[in-house]
């Protein structure tokens, strides 16, 4: 699939990740995990502002609380309020840190926070370390602060996203090239029945991805140069071309929510991508979903 590809934000990350859209402040909020930071792109003066934080920043989510914001820190998770930059413990703190950290994690429809773990990579430095299958794990933290485990085993924990009717949860493990569905219970928020859903492509390995209003899966792909748009069945419909290697996550934004928005990583890049680690936006047919909220008890 040939799209128009725009470099909106050439901010040279390590490894961006995280992207949510804000649709009241019609911007766009990211991480560059190895820098430790916190970026928004403004979509109407087409500016960037960044914060600093003292850990390795993997994720962020909206909440029902239009002026906060849940971020996922290496080791626990912290309220954020961006317009005053005040910063308050949430109360979870990832039980093995150092030696495994947080990664992925998204809201789900009914207001729980997502989050997958794994070896901790990132030395303190904000230089890659190595990873290691099996120490990873997936939490769901519920908005009276309860915390459940539900996969053990995981490589790195990739992809946390949902379809359109709520019936389905997507999840993956990077060093396992998989991406799994299981059913999704939007009452009680549970999962069950988890089974391979979209494994073993040869283009990278999955990465961050975001669900449009057709159900379509948007798998970004470490390593691949592109993302991969997967249909019903898990069949691979076709691959957008990025022009960078590493492509990480992605989320849609816009008045439409038909700009797709695409973070990118300059780590492990081969020499001669001078737009690794930019921010991308590119223009689709189908809108996205609204970015569900982690409610706030």
């Amino acid at each position: 699939m040939s799209l128009k590809i725009r470099c909106v934000a050439p901010v040279g990350d390590r490894c961006g990740e995280g992207a949510v859209w804000s649709a009241a402040e019609k911007a766009v909020y990211w991480t560059d995990i190895n820098r430790f930071l916190v970026h928004r792109y403004d979509e109407a003066s087409a500016s960037v502002r960044s914060w600093l934080f003292g850990e390795p920043v993997v994720g962020l989510s909206l909440t029902t609380d239009p002026a906060r914001m849940a971020v996922l820190l290496a080791s626990r998770l912290i309220w954020w309020w961006p317009a005053t930059d005040r910063r308050q413990d949430h109360g979870f703190r990832l039980p093995g840190y150092p030696g495994v950290r947080l990664n992925d994690g998204r809201a789900d429809p009914a207001g729980n926070l997502w989050i997958g773990t794994m070896k901790n990579n990132v030395l303190p430095d904000g230089e890659i370390g190595e990873t290691a299958p099996g120490l990873g794990l997936l939490y769901r933290i519920a908005p009276d602060g309860g915390v459940s485990e539900w996969c053990r085993d995981l490589g790195i924990a990739n992809t946390v996203a949902w379809s359109p009717d709520r019936a389905t949860f997507y999840f993956g493990d990077t060093m396992q090239n998989c991406v799994w569905a299981f059913d999704y219970d939007a009452a009680d928020g549970t999962i069950a029945r988890r089974r391979p859903y979209f494994a073993g492509y040869e283009r990278g390995l999955p990465d961050g991805s975001a669900v449009d209003s057709a159900g379509t899966l948007w798998n970004c792909r470490f390593g691949g140069g592109c993302i991969a748009r997967v249909g019903a069945g898990g069949r691979l419909i076709d691959a957008v071309d990025l022009p960078v290697p590493n492509v990480t996550t992605c989320v849609f934004g816009g008045d439409d929510l038909k700009t797709l928005y695409v973070t990118s990583a300059s780590i492990v890049s081969p020499p001669g991508y001078r737009l690794a680690g930019s921010l991308f936006a590119l223009r689709v047919e189908v809108p996205g979903l609204p970015e569900n909220r982690v409610m706030v008890a």
